[in-house]
């Protein structure tokens, strides 16, 4: 099972942006992630933060690809052009 950290890293203002680690058994990649706030009050129906937002987009990612085949930037409206059932299952999850 993958550790995932998340810090966010700036975007004060309405794209905020994170520094994801993914740490499992054979290795770490770290990748730079921003969010804008329209997406998270769209997709994050079940979500209170912008950090379990982003740590459930990783769960799903990780679910489907190992940590490697992230990419390194990228902001998470990227997501459903990989994996078209991304909004639907992230709008449906919850953190707890």
């Amino acid at each position: 099972m993958a550790e995932i950290e998340i810090r966010r890293t700036g975007g004060e203002d309405l794209v905020p942006r994170f520094q994801v680690t993914v740490t499992e058994e054979d290795g770490v990649t770290q990748h730079q992630i921003t969010v804008s706030l329209a997406d998270f009050e769209r997709l994050a129906v079940h979500f209170r933060s912008l950090e379990e937002f982003v740590r459930a987009c990783f769960e799903f990612l990780l679910e489907r690809e190992p940590k490697e085949s992230i990419l390194s930037s990228f902001d998470v409206s990227v997501i459903s052009t990989y994996f078209p059932e991304f909004e639907e299952e992230i709008r449906q999850a919850t953190p707890f």
